[in-house]
């Protein structure tokens, strides 16, 4: 907490003109009903009387949490599950003083709230490892069918081709082709940006439809307008210079976001870097815990892979509430099976020879902000410094950069992220589609002209266009220069 910025008051739930103020009332006492629901789907039908004894006291506990949430009760320290962040949570708490849900600043309440979903299931042992949030990841990577076949096609062309010709079609001099790598770049970059469409944890009444609706390369196109501050081209610019230089190792690391169709873009963004030599290992970085609804976890890399090492038998057979809504099965084209299949060797490809490395931390699902990464987490400070640059993707990662401060919106992005901005040694890249309060690096004048607009918030003191997921940032930090 000490090592957090003091320029600004970070968001509260308090305060009434914030998304923080209508996350604690309506959404976290959704996604906890949510996650009673999901393990009282685990229970039907088990048969082990300690799993199904475990299980009810899951639900109870987590019921018990929802009441507490709900009735603004005080946060209680989380039980010691043996897992070495208790004391650090604990610590915080403690030095915050007695905090209500109603009345605490957002971020760390937040991270606290999944936390202690967490240690809910950590204290059984037949539960110690289960993911209330699997079956909804899945099932949205499922229902972004259509999205996840045009990419696929899209990406076995473009690595075919790098592979084969290494240069990209109708490039005749060197300056076309480097332009035309920048084009396809961006178009990566952007699919990545846009990914973060579906984040389970704020889209929880959407259908099928509507999450079909924000993907696809026409939605993309139409979404280029609301990227508010865009510099790809300073990345791809960086990663380009190391590339002529003939630098040995090239890596490039991505903090991992939302699992499902997010995690499926993703892997076609690295796989790209890796396709046209813009990278010469890519490092993931998933949470330790399921947290925030659909953030990736190792297992969610496994059960990815394994839908597309079997396509037809994940995208052609029905789920149970398909059928009962009277849906029939779609099976693949031979066409679209070996493009998903092709997805899965290439990615396995790359995975067992070093390329694609998994480097879980439990500072990603730590309670406080990114300015603390160099004096709580020394090592991944320095092993970060290593890479050519870091991805931060999604909302989260943003309002941890920031440290959810209530900046003004032309505060500078390289003020406003602090210690992991100049001078830091790490190369910033902030993917971000905004759904929370939190926006720095705009122009003058920016943030009024959109208030302004149909939803904005207008004079009522909230910049609710910062919710909803339709614009967006992608900012950059060069903490190497």
């Amino acid at each position: 907490m000490e090592y957090d910025t003091f320029a600004a008051s970070q968001y509260k739930t308090s305060d009434a003109t914030s998304f923080a103020h209508t996350s604690a009332r309506e959404r976290w006492p959704i996604i906890i009903t949510q996650g009673i629901d999901d393990v009282h789907r685990s229970l039907h039908g088990t048969q082990d009387e300690q799993a199904l004894s475990e299980g009810k006291w899951v639900v109870s506990e987590l019921a018990k949490l929802k009441y507490e949430v709900q009735h603004d009760r005080e946060l209680t320290p989380i039980p010691d599950d043996g897992e070495r962040d208790i004391e650090a949570y604990n610590n915080e708490l403690k030095a915050r003083g007695n905090l209500k849900w109603h009345s605490v600043a957002w971020l760390y309440a937040e991270c606290y709230l999944y936390r202690r979903i967490s240690s809910i299931f950590k204290q059984t042992s037949k539960w110690r490892s289960y993911d209330l949030f699997a079956r909804q990841k899945m099932s949205t990577f499922k229902s972004s069918r259509p999205a996840v076949l045009e990419l696929a096609a899209r990406y076995k062309d473009i690595v075919t081709e790098l592979e084969q010709k290494h240069t990209i079609q109708g490039a005749k001099t060197q300056e076309q082709l480097e332009e035309a790598e920048k084009v396809l770049f961006l178009e990566m970059c952007e699919i990545c940006l846009w990914g973060n469409a579906t984040d389970l944890s704020l889209l929880t009444n959407l259908s099928y439809e509507d999450i079909q609706k924000l993907q696809g390369s026409e939605a993309r196109k139409a979404s280029e307008k609301n990227i508010l501050v865009n510099d790809l081209s300073k990345a791809f610019s960086i990663l380009k210079a190391a590339q002529k230089q003939g630098k040995k190792e090239r890596r490039v690391d991505i903090v991992l976001d939302n699992a499902g169709f997010e995690l499926f873009v993703d892997l076609i963004l690295a796989g790209y870097l890796l396709a046209s030599g813009l990278a010469t290992n890519v490092v993931f970085h998933p949470k330790s815990i399921p947290w925030f609804v659909s953030d990736v976890l190792p297992a969610d890399f496994g059960a990815l892979l394994s839908a597309l090492a079997a396509p037809q038998g994940f995208y052609g057979t029905l789920s149970d509430e398909d059928k009962h809504a009277g849906k029939e099965a779609a099976p693949l084209s031979d066409t679209e099976n070996a493009s998903l299949q092709f997805l899965f060797e290439n990615w396995s490809g790359m995975h067992a020879e070093g390329q694609l490395v998994l480097r879980p931390n439990d500072f990603w699902t730590a309670g406080g902000s990114y300015w603390r990464l160099p004096k709580t987490e020394p090592e991944l400070y320095e092993d970060l410094k290593e890479s050519e640059l870091v991805i931060f993707k999604g909302d989260l990662n943003y309002r941890k950069l920031t440290a959810d401060a209530a900046w003004s919106p032309t505060t500078p992005f390289t003020d406003a992220i602090g210690p992991m901005g100049p001078g830091s040694g790490i190369r910033v890249l902030a993917l971000r589609t905004c759904k929370a309060d939190v926006v720095v690096g705009l122009p003058e004048g920016e943030d009024e002209r959109i208030k302004a607009t149909a939803g904005g918030g207008g004079d009522s003191g909230a910049r609710k266009w910062a919710w909803s997921g339709k614009w967006a940032v992608v900012q950059f930090s060069d903490g190497k220069a």
